[in-house]
């Protein structure tokens, strides 16, 4: 069934205002939703579609990017509305025109990000969980940030893996990471710093006007150095950036040997997602973490 004439309604209800979808564009390059420009009465929106039953995921998303913006850190698109009809959901977002970084973006970006990992909370985890690309991500609040990323972010992404049938020494010896992640924080105690949670090149960007702006979020409250970490994995982000971020929120000495092991999860999720390519890459990476403990 035809989603856009309750997208319409949802619009109009929400905006308060007289709107109409005068035109509709498909946008490419997304591997999780379908996504639409649409345009009227002098407005214009992004859209995300997906089936009936990941409205769950749209509503997450849509609290962790106004938990990030009640901060007036680092923009992000403004949700608008979401909901789901007969056999598809959406969330509506503010439609943001991307630019280029100009003279002094990557700085600001670096500037804002470390802001907005000065925002605390008394716990780790979130209020709710959401999800990192497609996979689930557990959010069960808890004071023992090293139980929370063996349990709620390691080690669910090692199940998951035992799930779609790697086993064997790999599960083993990811197990025995597990067991050992404590030897990681024996003289650093981080605060629950608000995270973005998905923080690569391709969810951050720039205002026409050049002003930094991050999306797609999967928020909870952790370690900074695990948004910074996942900065590395896929690179994109420029010297400048590290520089003004250390100069706002210096890192830990100790971050460079913890960055391995924040960045296992995600190259763990890209395995439970897209298959067998990443099992290497993640063994490397557990067994080069095992021999620094």
């Amino acid at each position: 069934m035809d989603p856009w004439p309750d997208i319409e309604a949802a619009i109009r209800e929400a905006a308060g205002a007289s709107f109409a979808i005068e035109s509709r564009a498909g946008i490419g390059g997304g591997c999780i939703n379908e996504c639409h420009v649409v345009q009227g009465r002098g407005l214009a929106f992004f859209v995300k579609l997906n089936a009936r039953d990941r409205l769950p995921m749209f509503e997450a998303e849509a609290a962790g990017l106004a938990e990030i913006a009640a901060t007036d850190t680092v923009r992000v698109p403004r949700p608008v509305c979401h909901g789901a009809g007969i056999a598809r959901s959406w969330l509506v977002l503010e439609h943001v025109e991307l630019g280029r970084a100009g003279d002094g973006g990557m700085d600001e970006l670096g500037r804002r990000l470390a802001a907005m990992h000065r925002v605390t909370s008394a716990h780790f985890g979130w209020h709710r969980d959401n999800t990192i690309g497609a996979t689930p991500q557990i959010n069960t609040p808890g004071n023992d940030w090293c139980a929370f990323w063996r349990d709620s972010r390691l080690g669910y992404q090692l199940r998951l893996a035992a799930e779609n049938g790697y086993r064997g020494q790999f599960i083993r010896r990811g197990g025995e990471l597990l067991e050992r992640i404590p030897a990681f924080f024996a003289t650093y105690s981080p605060p629950a710093s608000l995270l973005h949670g998905d923080l690569w090149s391709g969810n951050a960007g720039f205002t026409r006007e050049g002003a930094p702006i991050v999306f797609d979020p999967a928020v909870y409250y952790g370690d900074r150095e695990a948004d910074l970490a996942m900065t590395e994995l896929f690179g994109g982000f420029s010297a400048r950036f590290y520089r003004a971020y250390d100069e706002a929120y210096p890192r830990d000495s100790g971050y460079a040997g913890r960055r391995p092991l924040y960045n296992l999860y995600h190259v763990l999720n890209h395995l439970n997602l897209f298959g067998g390519g990443y099992r290497a890459q993640a063994g490397r990476m557990i067994e080069q973490l095992l021999s620094e403990t």
